[in-house]
Parts: structure tokens; sequence; C-alpha cells
């Protein structure tokens, strides 16, 4: 189906795997939030994932190697955060911006020598016949096995949350952590390991902007996608549906401007270039000026907590 000069099946398929990354990091830091902690350093997590999954694909020839790599190394670096933020009770704002900046100088020197070289391709998924249902088969069934993954995640976090019993104390911990720690529940445990899964899905979204977006390595190759996945977690309210919805708007604004230049419109793409960090910035302003809680943001969320206290 073709439209104003662009093939719309093609547009939307290029959103879907354009939202991945944001989908992935977003789902995570949804997990983390709604436990009541704050992680800035989505965007440092997810350059980790990015070179850790590039060096391990090119390693061992197989992406699904850099993608487990990749799923680790988030999962190791958010054990920082933990440290700090669990243990030593710092700041979580200031050591979430911290491991940002940490994480964009580890990778730019774990990445030197890899600059031009291209992974093992991530291929599609064989779907048979089903590739070739018009508009459908281009849209929904010729993606890489991370895009399904991806879906899944949706649902799987939205089971996880809402119809479970570990969804339920995740979200206790993170509306009142002393009423969860009164209830003997081990709130600094939870915590830590909703950091780790958040860590991994960032992670995770890093190695598939090196493996499959670009692919290729390149210093500060995620521009900014750990910071959009933070205002999609507000944006979406903390609740996973949303989440994909607010990737998926992310990610078309993120690859309309490259679709609309080569149909050969003037349109200067740079505004909607900028348009998903302009969001960016006034739904991060908008939760540090303290009306994030008017959105449904966890009551406890950034508060750190000590059982001594």
């Amino acid at each position: 189906m073709i439209i104003g000069g662009l093939d719309v099946a093609i547009l939307l398929a290029s959103l879907m795997v354009g939202a991945v990354p944001i989908l992935l990091a977003a789902l995570g830091e949804t997990v983390v939030e709604r436990s009541g902690v704050l992680n800035l350093g989505v965007e440092g997590m997810m350059i980790i994932g990015a070179v850790s999954g590039f060096i391990a694909a090119v390693t061992f020839q197989s992406p699904v190697a850099g993608f487990a790599i990749g799923a680790a190394s988030g999962a190791a670096f958010s054990l920082i955060f933990a440290l700090l933020t669990l243990v030593f009770q710092a700041n979580q704002v200031a050591t979430g911006l911290a491991l940002t900046l940490f994480g964009i100088g580890v990778s730019s020197l774990a990445g030197q020598g890899y600059n031009g070289i291209k992974p093992p391709v991530t291929t599609p998924v064989d779907l048979g016949p089903l590739r070739d249902i018009p508009f459908l088969g281009p849209m929904l069934f010729r993606h890489d096995w991370v895009v399904y993954f991806s879906l899944l995640m949706v649902l799987v976090t939205w089971v996880l949350l809402n119809r479970t019993r570990a969804g339920l104390i995740i979200r206790a911990v993170g509306e009142s952590h002393e009423a969860a720690h009164a209830l003997g529940y081990k709130v600094n445990r939870i915590r830590l390991l909703c950091i780790l899964f958040g860590g991994a899905m960032a992670g995770m979204g890093g190695a598939y902007v090196s493996l499959v977006r670009v692919p290729q390595w390149t210093d500060r190759m995620t521009n900014g996608v750990g910071w959009i996945a933070l205002a999609i977690v507000v944006f979406a309210s903390w609740r996973p549906g949303r989440v994909l919805f607010g990737a998926w708007l992310f990610g078309g604004l993120m690859v309309l401007g490259p679709n609309l230049q080569a149909a050969g419109y003037a349109i200067p793409v740079e505004y909607l270039a900028m348009a998903p960090y302009v969001i960016t910035i006034i739904v991060l302003v908008i939760m540090s000026s303290g009306r994030g809680r008017s959105f449904g943001a966890p009551a406890s969320l950034g508060q750190n907590f000590h059982a001594s206290r």
C-alpha cells in the first residue's frame, strides 16, 4: 500500500524495529520504578550492552551470544547502581547520572578497534507463507526474533505486575517500602532483583542497536535512547501496555524522518529527529518538578530504604 509515496507496510515494519531498543529498556525500567527505584542510568546500561554485545557477537560469530552477553553485561553494570543506592544509600538521581557517564566512558574504551567491523547478521524468523500475505506479511512476519521477543515481554511484564503475587509485592514495595518491610518483605532484596531485570533489558536493547539497527559499533551510538525510555515510562503511567504504545510512537518519530527523505519530501527531517528528545525533556521536567505522582507514580519512587530507620 503506497500513500503519498510512502510504502505504509514498510514504514510500519521500520517503526516496529526502531521501537525495539526503546521498548526493551522501558519495560525493564517500568519494573524498576514500580519497586520504588528511580534509575537514570538506563542510557549507560544500554551503551554497555551495545558494546559488549557487539564484541561478543563478533568474537563468537553469533548474534545470539551477542544478545545474551549484552543482557548479562547490562545486569552486571546495574549492580553498581544497586550497590551504591541500596547498600551505601547514595542519592538515586545522582547515582544514575554518574552511571550513564561512566558507561559512556567505559564503552568508548572497550570499543576501540571495533569501528568499521560488521557483526554477524541477525536473520529474520522464517514464518513460511505468512511472509507473503499482502500488506501484513512485510509489516508483521519478516522480523528477527528479538522483535517478537520484545512484544512477548510486554505481555510477560503485564502479567508479572498485575496477575502474580510477585508483582503485588513489587507494587507494594514501590508504594510504601516501610509498610512492606513491616509485613516482612525484604525490600532491598526485591529492589535488587528488579534492578537486575531492568539492567538486563536495557543491555539487550543496547545490543539490538549495535547488532541490528545500525549494525556496527560507534561511540555513543545509543544516542539518547535510554533517556527516551525513561520518558516513556512516565508517559505510559508505569503500565506495560501503554509502554508499547509509547515505544511505537517514539520509534515512529525516529524512523519517519528518513522515510520521508527517501520519498522525496522537502520537510526538514531535523524537526522530526528532534521531536522525541523534546518530548523527553518535557516529561523529565514534569517528573523532576514533583508532579509525576499525578500520573500514577509509585509513592516511594526515588526514596532510599534502610531497615534500621
